[in-house]
């Protein structure tokens, strides 16, 4: 068999890369080391930052794996060590030229750079870290760096991934631990964790008051996870306590939901058909008020219920919460305006900086939100007031044609 050309791995290695969803890139921090202007730095000299576009598309990352051979037989994924995949491996310099290059050409910031298991963890993570080294090291690469981490590889190998990564990732995979033991055999639940948890650990020493040295930093970014939705039997509430307690427990960045996908010659326990991907929508929805808006998961859905498919997660909470509303926004808390159908971070801001000039009116909602039909049942303003209509035996029905595409 002939050798593969560089662009023939490329294409299957990005390829394979796709369905890691744990790729983000905001909350880097700024490089500064030995006071010039190193590869891949953006921002006057002085580093870089990232961040999400508003439709959630992770910026200009080279998203690749170091290889999809793998040693693993994970029912759930296409690189498993059963699979007719085609198969490539890049060397470690092949990424590091890759990356430098496609920098140079303005096609990407940084690299998200993760990998199938090769002989064992300890020397896939060992290649995995050898990449970044040398861009950072060698190279004075600058640009953002996210890492998939391998969570049986030793500490010591882990905690310099996270010396040379703004970000690192390790996937927790299923909301169940018992799904992880039948369907990914190889790998150990708790030991998922306990990688996540010496992550923090590392992550909190290098917040430390320094008293003699400053430690070095360390994962600046923080850590992601990723959860595949749909593989196994797990409600939305189990989904979303795992994510609760991932936040809790280990302090992540973010939770990702992949829709699970039916892959060729899948194992007949996994499920023949994709679960709807207004699925995952809603748990990232049912996420981000978890996480911005100050919402607990009990208060989104029972654990073993299933999100509204139809409606918004907020909403569907309003829906419920009848007596909570309406709600004045010239004297309401910022808390109380978050929990409103309709007004987002932005615009509860928005309502707070212009209620000190005046008394707001409707017209001045509507200059606010792009949700004032949502809006509408839920507030009272100077000259409006919904009389009857929040308790409206139809309002589901009547808000469900103007539910926003964002999270509102």
């Amino acid at each position: 068999m002939a050798a593969l050309t560089l662009r023939q791995k490329l294409a299957i290695l990005s390829d394979a890369a796709k369905y890691d969803a744990s790729c983000a890139s905001s909350g880097s921090v700024k490089r500064d080391s030995r006071g010039g202007r190193g590869m891949g730095s953006t921002d006057g000299g002085m580093g870089i930052c990232h961040a999400y576009a508003p439709d959630g598309r992770c910026i200009s990352l080279l998203k690749i794996l170091l290889t999809n051979f793998c040693v693993y037989d994970c029912a759930y994924c296409v690189n498993r060590v059963s699979s007719n995949t085609p198969r490539a491996r890049f060397t470690a310099d092949e990424v590091v030229d890759l990356t430098l290059g496609f920098y140079r050409r303005n096609y990407i910031e940084g690299l998200f750079l993760s990998s199938g298991i090769i002989r064992n963890p300890d020397y896939t993570m060992e290649e995995i870290v050898r990449v970044a080294r040398a861009l950072r090291e060698t190279h004075d690469f600058r640009g953002y760096i996210h890492l998939k981490v391998i969570p049986e590889a030793s500490p010591a190998l882990v905690s310099e991934a996270g010396l040379y990564a703004d970000r690192v990732s390790i996937n927790i995979e299923l909301p169940r631990d018992d799904s992880l033991e039948s369907l990914a055999p190889e790998k150990d639940a708790p030991g998922i964790r306990r990688a996540m948890g010496a992550v923090r650990l590392a992550e909190d020493a290098a917040r430390e008051p320094a008293r003699k040295a400053r430690p070095p930093r360390f994962a600046p970014a923080g850590q992601s996870t990723q959860m595949i939705v749909g593989a196994d039997g797990a409600s939305d509430g189990e989904i979303l306590r795992r994510s609760e307690t991932l936040y809790g427990a280990y302090r992540l960045r973010r939770v990702y939901y992949s829709a699970f996908s039916p892959i060729p010659e899948a194992a007949a326990r996994l499920p023949l058909k994709p679960p709807p991907l207004v699925r995952e929508h809603r748990l990232y929805q049912a996420d981000w008020l978890m996480r911005i808006y100050g919402f607990g998961r009990a208060e989104i859905l029972d654990e073993d219920a299933n999100l509204d498919l139809t409606v918004d997660p907020k909403l569907a909470w309003a829906l419920r919460r009848r007596e909570d509303f309406p709600v004045d926004v010239n004297t309401a808390d910022r808390e109380m305006l978050l929990r409103v159908p309709g007004l987002g971070v932005r615009g509860a801001d928005r309502i707070l900086a212009a209620r000190r000039l005046k008394r707001l009116e409707l017209a001045d909602l509507k200059r606010i939100s792009r949700s004032l039909e949502t809006l509408k049942p839920f507030v009272v303003a100077a000259d409006w007031s919904p009389g009857g209509l929040t308790d409206s035996v139809g309002l589901r029905a009547q808000l469900e044609p103007f539910q926003p595409d964002l999270f509102a």
